[in-house]
This record gives C-alpha cells, structure tokens and sequence, in this order.
C-alpha cells in the first residue's frame, strides 16, 4: 500500500474514533422507518443522506451501524453534495436529468486508480479501458464495460481527468433488474472542490469519502438512502 494510502487510512480511522468516542447524538425517532428499510435489507450499516427540500445541492451524510439490536450514530453529520438538481421525487429518477435517485440502495464495489485501497469492500482497479455505460438504448446500459466491447453511443470513462473518481464506491440503483432510461452510473465520490454539486452522485471530501471507504464492511451488507426532509415531513405527520 501507497505511503500516501497508510496515512489516509490512519487518519480516517482515527477520526472514526474519535466521532464514536466523541457523538453521543440521538438517532431521531423519525429516522425509524429507515431503519427499519435498513433491516428489511439485511442490512446493519446505513449511510443517511438529507438534502432540506427539492433543488437544493448541499447535503448531510451520517453513518450508522447497527450493533446487537441497537443502532447507533457511528460517524456524525458530514458534509456532501448531491445532483445539480438535487434529489429527484420518489420513483421519478431518469437519464440525464441531473438528480440524485430518492430512496434507498445498496452499496456495492468500490474502485480507484491505485492497485490498492484502504477499505474492506471489494475493490476494483479501473483501467483507460474502463467505461459506464449511460446509453438507454444499449444492451449493456448501466453496466461497467470494456470500450472495445460495446456499441454504446453514450458512456463515461472510470479514469477521470478531473479525478473524481480517483476512489469511490458504486451505488447499486436501477441495477436489478435494469430498467432503460431511468438512471445510470450512480457512485459515491470525490466532489473535487467543497459543495460542487455531481450530474445525480454524491459528492465528498476526500477525507470524508475515505472515512466512510475505512468504515464500510460488506459483512454487514451496508446500504445508502438519499432522502429530502421536506417529502419525510410530509411522510412521518
């Protein structure tokens, strides 16, 4: 591993603790419909993302675990960022438009540049070669692809110039099954400057993303849900 990773890693984990010696926050009742959606996916980690109402970019994340029959604030609020658009109506997500999918989703591999990366997901090497596809109209829309192996007119290539996705983790959303149209390539991310809003992912800090790659364990199958607090107010009255 990278010197640079170590001390990434080391960091990360430290401030892990420090949130979990340090929160001693309540969960708000509120939230325990979601923990419930949680559980119902066998789920014991939760990543919660709240936008304040529809169009707005900027974001909290929490991380949550589940311990015994208890769950528990892990990692307190963080900042992040969303869709240019903010996060889409329930069920209204499509290619293109810019938000981020409302509701919630498990988080599947992660990936980087680097032959290694400090975090116990499954962990891909993305290559020159390396593409997602966001062609409605491909066979293998929404699928990570081999350029020379698709007939894709439209896709994104996973070695960014700009970076974004130097390390990140994939969001599983509209993958099982697949449906053409309503959304695609929906990751976790490097937001490369503070509260720049993403084409539908979400965005974080580079110390904050890798908080939340040291603290994912695919044993306790962790999922995010993206959520806007004016739709909860009108879900939980």
């Amino acid at each position: 591993m990278h010197c640079h990773w170590r001390i990434m890693l080391m960091t990360a984990l430290l401030n892990i603790a420090l949130c979990a010696h340090a929160s001693s926050a309540k969960i708000p009742e509120s939230w325990a419909h979601y923990l419930k959606m949680a559980e119902d996916l066998a789920a014991s980690q939760l990543l919660m993302v709240f936008t304040s109402r529809a169009e707005v970019t900027r974001a909290e994340l929490f991380c949550l675990e589940k311990v015994g029959n208890e769950w528990h604030i892990a990692i307190p609020a963080m900042a992040a960022s969303v869709g240019r658009k903010g996060i889409a109506e329930p069920e209204s997500k499509r290619e293109g438009d810019g938000k981020t999918p409302y509701g919630m989703y498990h988080i599947g591999m992660a990936f980087g540049y680097e032959s290694d990366c400090p975090t116990r997901m499954p962990y891909r090497q993305m290559q020159s070669h390396d593409i997602w596809v966001d062609d409605p109209a491909a066979e293998d829309y929404n699928r990570l692809v081999h350029l020379d192996r698709t007939k894709a007119k439209s896709f994104e290539y996973m070695r960014r110039k700009d970076d974004l996705y130097k390390f990140g983790l994939v969001v599983e959303y509209n993958t099982n099954p697949i449906v053409p149209g309503l959304g695609s390539a929906i990751f976790i991310h490097y937001w490369g400057r503070p509260f720049r809003s993403t084409a539908g992912c979400l965005g974080l800090s580079e110390q904050n993303l890798q908080a939340v790659l040291s603290f994912l364990d695919p044993a306790k199958s962790p999922v995010i849900g993206f959520y806007r607090k004016d739709i909860a107010r009108q879900s939980f009255k």
